[in-house]
């Protein structure tokens, strides 16, 4: 093991801890002076800032704050590679979020605000990309689907009102989290476009299971390359927002999360290759889970024999016959496969699931899929 492979995980475990998260904040209430300041920035293109808008009247009623609100412009090209496509989906997807949080917002097809230099300063200053976003105290949080945390942050520095509601103006749609005791056959198939190199894909591997097993239906695994691997640029400020927002929605879920050994490059190819023949033998499950979770959670290096055989172990193939694996690269074509696959329903990141014709990119949307199994039954 390397002095970098031993200090890197521990130190991203540190950086991604609750017990940080929790003394930051401690730190910015007790310099806090008046009301708390909430900064929303929205991009009236943008669908989710859309449907963010639609809940600020409701969201300042409940609490005693200041708010102060800037209309931003769309993210550039490196935050947004498929900005087509992304128009598309988020139309449909805000959508249906909109539906499922009981909102009648009016979305619609907008142009982009003008004269929006001094609002994406900020937004940039503070260290984002993009609208449909709120800060405070340092953190952020993506609109409708991360406002219940905003939520229970006030109201555990007693911002909330005493007439507001009990419950967040929306609250995340749970799935199951086990596998059944009884299993049950279907000719349901749940897709999950997955990669080795995604904070999303390493916390929702359980659920996924565990939806599809719910369900009886036959989990299909479509690995493909990460968009780095794929020449799809991933900003600095995107990148360190994900992992934190990450680290937050393990946290909740009980998920183990943080102590990252980055698996970009040689980790994921050899990853692949041994997935790819894993697959063919019915443990495909077995090694996706136990790879995401070694290499998130415990800081493994991948990209050695040594860690590499530990995950193999880890998922009880033999290492013997997995490694043989590595001198091949039939799991290249496979990968494309699954790219061209998943981009033909309109969606180009991971981790991304489809049964039928329903599509969603996201580890938030099982519900999704949920409700898609529930409609073939």
């Amino acid at each position: 093991m390397s002095i970098k492979s031993y200090i890197v995980p521990r130190l991203a475990e540190r950086i991604l801890s609750r017990e940080r998260l929790e003394k930051q904040r401690a730190r910015f209430e007790a310099k806090r002076t008046g009301r708390p300041h909430i900064e929303v920035f929205l991009d009236p293109s943008d669908p989710y800032s859309q449907l963010l808008k639609s809940v600020i009247p409701d969201f300042e009623a409940r609490y005693d704050i200041d708010l102060t609100t800037y209309i931003v412009g769309p993210p550039d090209d490196g935050a947004a590679p498929e900005r087509s496509a992304l128009a598309v989906y988020a139309a449909i997807d805000a959508q249906r979020l909109a539906v499922r949080a009981g909102l009648k917002a009016n979305l619609s097809p907008q142009p982009p605000a003008l004269d929006t230099a001094d609002a994406n300063a900020r937004l940039r200053a503070l260290g984002h990309y993009q609208g449909g976003m709120i800060h405070y105290g340092g953190e952020w949080y993506w609109g409708l689907d991360r406002l219940h945390y905003l939520e229970s942050r006030l109201a555990g520095i007693g911002a909330k009102r005493k007439e507001a509601p009990t419950t967040p103006i929306f609250t995340p749609p749970a799935t199951p989290t086990r596998v059944p005791d009884i299993s049950r056959e279907t000719n349901k198939v749940l897709h999950w476009y997955l990669s080795f190199r995604s904070p999303y894909t390493a916390i929702v591997a359980e659920r996924t299971e565990a939806l599809a097993a719910t369900y009886g239906a036959e989990l299909r695994l479509r690995f493909v390359l990460p968009m780095v691997m794929r020449a799809l640029p991933v900003p600095k400020a995107k990148r360190r927002y994900i992992v934190r927002d990450t680290a937050r929605e393990a946290h909740r879920l009980g998920v183990l999360f943080g102590r990252v050994s980055d698996p970009v490059g040689a980790p994921v190819e050899r990853g692949y290759a041994i997935l790819n023949w894993a697959i063919d033998q019915g443990h495909g499950i077995d090694f996706v889970r136990t790879f995401l979770h070694y290499v998130w959670a415990e800081g493994v290096d991948a990209g050695s024999d040594r860690g590499l055989r530990r995950i193999v172990e880890g998922a009880e193939l033999d290492w013997s016959e997995a490694r043989q694996q590595l001198d091949t690269d039939d799991w290249r074509a496979v990968a494309e496969t699954n790219r061209a696959e998943m981009m033909s329903y309109g969606i180009w990141g991971v981790p991304s699931f489809r049964v039928g014709e329903t599509a969603v990119w996201g580890q938030d949307r099982l519900w999704v899929m949920e409700a898609a199994l529930k409609d073939e039954s």
